[in-house]
């Protein structure tokens, strides 16, 4: 069956070039106007990943994130004009698994899909799960347990909860990280890792701001802490 892609911009040329090129590559594609379309098309269509222009009216991308993610956790690739890196890490900090900057290319846009459906759908390895301290990570499911509480993550949180737990007290630098997201190193800075870390330790740890599981290594990047 193929994969469920919803497309949410304001400007009928980029969703038109954009459908047109996925639907040739075998994705099934939804279309959304403005965000409150979005809204109503991503609750119906139960899409599997939403490209996400964040300047729309009625409802802009940043509230879309805001609202959906209380109810879903469908990978998210913001699609963004500004030049501003501040715009990007905040779709990131709400929720956004990625970005892309317009104006894009469609083999650029098509890699970003690629990847973050892979990491969304990734097959289970052994072993079926990692336990540490409080926090129980499930592969088969991509289930994460805190204290026997769910947590809800995003598969960017999911994969980079997983690098440091199959590894822990070992030190990843930003880059390591973001090449485990990508694949290759993309547009994006190693401040994206900051934001996703940032989301992450809100979701599990006792205290944010006293992290006890995932410790920033200052100069280097993070660590998953045994405890």
């Amino acid at each position: 069956m193929p994969k469920t892609i919803l497309v949410a911009d304001d400007k009928a040329s980029v969703r038109n070039l954009v459908r047109e090129y996925l639907e040739a590559e075998g994705f099934r594609v939804l279309i959304a106007a403005n965000g409150r379309q979005a809204l109503y098309a991503a609750r119906q269509g139960k899409p599997d990943l939403i490209l996400l222009d964040i300047l729309m009216p009625e409802m802009s991308g940043y509230d879309f994130i805001r609202l959906y993610r209380k109810e879903r956790d469908t990978p998210i690739i913001v699609l963004t004009a500004k030049l501003d890196e501040t715009d990007k890490v905040l779709g990131l900090e709400l929720g956004a698994d990625d970005y892309v900057t317009k104006p894009f290319g469609m083999k650029e846009l098509l890699a970003r899909v690629n990847a973050v459906l892979r990491r969304a759908s990734r097959p289970p390895s052994s072993p079926e799960a990692l336990v540490e301290g409080g926090i129980r990570l499930e592969l088969d499911s991509r289930a994460v347990t805190v204290d026997g509480r769910p947590a809800s993550l995003t598969p960017s949180e999911f994969d980079l909860l997983h690098t440091l737990m199959s590894a822990p007290g070992r030190v990843f630098s930003r880059t390591e990280l973001l090449h485990k997201l990508h694949d290759s190193a993309p547009e994006g800075v190693e401040r994206t890792i900051d934001v996703h870390m940032r989301n992450l330790r809100a979701k599990i740890e006792p205290d944010p701001a006293n992290p006890v599981y995932i410790e920033t290594v200052f100069g280097v990047g993070y660590r998953f802490h045994v405890v």
